[in-house]
């Protein structure tokens, strides 16, 4: 196994990034890191989905170039790929609520699915034109493998599918993302050789998220209002994770993927050593937040199914990329309850946020 590996600051000084659902919550962590490790940013996606949102509070404008408009229009995504010439490509735009595609199930394939064509077809142009594009990830999720309900964590070769819309979804943008790869770019499949891979990561917590349906970002709405938050589904257990954890999964993968090429094309799990259930994270959220923080079971029965257990492997990224977690579920927590009480006594919170990074890198703990 390698010995741990950082993001490397030298690789990544004057790399072009394209990043689509560069406004999300995981999308601005990420163009906050790369920007400060001397990338140059350009991002592809619909205006922030929240009010109050990650992207604005850090001032990302400042620091990216910015294309708003739909991963749908595909002719709009095609010109902003070939003027932006980038190295590497990085797919994060999506339709990501697993309760919205219970509402919106139609959109929710058209988004995720079509958006993955959309992207890997503007790549394929882009390489026949003489782009020098030379690795693509789509960032998918661990939502994508066929829940079994295993006590054991799911390998990246176990079977692909979702029993809900937004599973179901992400399961079909990882068969095109590996469709394109061995038709299109591939040596020998005619195109220009590019390096293309997936990433399927954890539940991803941390400061900045204000998401509806998402469970920290309620927890945070009720302490702020003062009301105990309800929670749904206190027995499921996830795979949490801070959003820096996978981000640097993102990052080792994507320089391997510029540097190497094969075997690094391939879909990648990025998880926790450990996973906890929903009550066990809110009590613990609520106990470092400290006054005002409580919770209840919400009685209601009519809520979407949601599988009760959910796990990754991710042996492979520590075998084959250096990469391990480093921050435990109560370093995670305390990083995100420190996080939104410097929002609250209104602090710059793109230096707190470049802080956390560099903590991160460091392998400080705490909050």
């Amino acid at each position: 196994m390698p010995a741990q590996q950082q993001a490397d600051t030298a690789f990544w000084r004057n790399k072009k990034v394209f990043i689509t659902g560069h406004t999300g919550f995981k999308g601005t962590w990420l163009s906050l890191w790369l920007h400060s490790l001397g990338a140059s940013v350009t991002g592809y996606a619909l205006k922030p989905p929240t009010n109050p949102n990650l992207y604005h509070i850090c001032r990302m404008d400042e620091l990216v170039t910015s294309y708003l408009d739909d991963i749908r229009n595909s002719a709009s995504l095609s010109n902003a790929l070939a003027q932006t010439a980038p190295d590497v490509v990085i797919h994060m735009a999506a339709q990501p609520l697993v309760r919205e595609s219970y509402i919106h199930p139609a959109a929710t394939f058209e988004i995720n699915m079509m958006g993955t064509v959309n992207v890997l077809e503007a790549v394929r142009k882009a390489v026949t034109q003489g782009s020098p594009i030379r690795a693509v990830l789509n960032v998918t999720t661990d939502k994508c493998y066929d829940n079994r309900n295993w006590s054991w964590g799911y390998r990246e070769s176990d079977r692909l599918g979702g029993s809900d819309p937004y599973s179901g979804s992400k399961a079909c943008s990882e068969l095109i993302t590996d469709s394109y790869r061995r038709a299109f770019f591939l040596p020998g499949s005619g195109a220009a050789q590019v390096a293309v891979a997936s990433a399927r990561a954890g539940n991803v917590i941390g400061g900045g998220d204000w998401s509806k349906e998402r469970l920290i970002p309620d927890v945070v709405r009720a302490v702020l209002s003062q009301k105990a938050v309800q929670i749904r589904y206190p027995q499921a257990v996830r795979p949490w994770q801070h959003v820096l954890e996978p981000l640097h999964g993102y990052l080792l993968l994507a320089q391997k993927l510029v540097e190497s090429g094969p075997p690094y094309d391939q879909g990648w799990n990025f998880g926790p050593d450990d996973a906890h259930s929903v009550e066990q994270l809110v009590r613990q959220l609520c106990n470092l937040w400290g006054e005002g923080a409580n919770y209840v079971v919400d009685q209601e029965t009519t809520h979407p199914p949601e599988a009760h257990y959910l796990r990754l492997d991710s042996s492979m990224a520590k075998q084959e990329l250096g990469w391990t977690p480093r921050w435990n579920l109560e370093t995670a927590l305390a990083r995100t309850v420190e996080w939104y009480k410097a929002d609250q006594h209104q602090e710059d919170m793109r230096q707190v946020s470049l802080q956390q990074i560099r903590d991160y890198m460091k392998g400080v703990q705490g909050g």
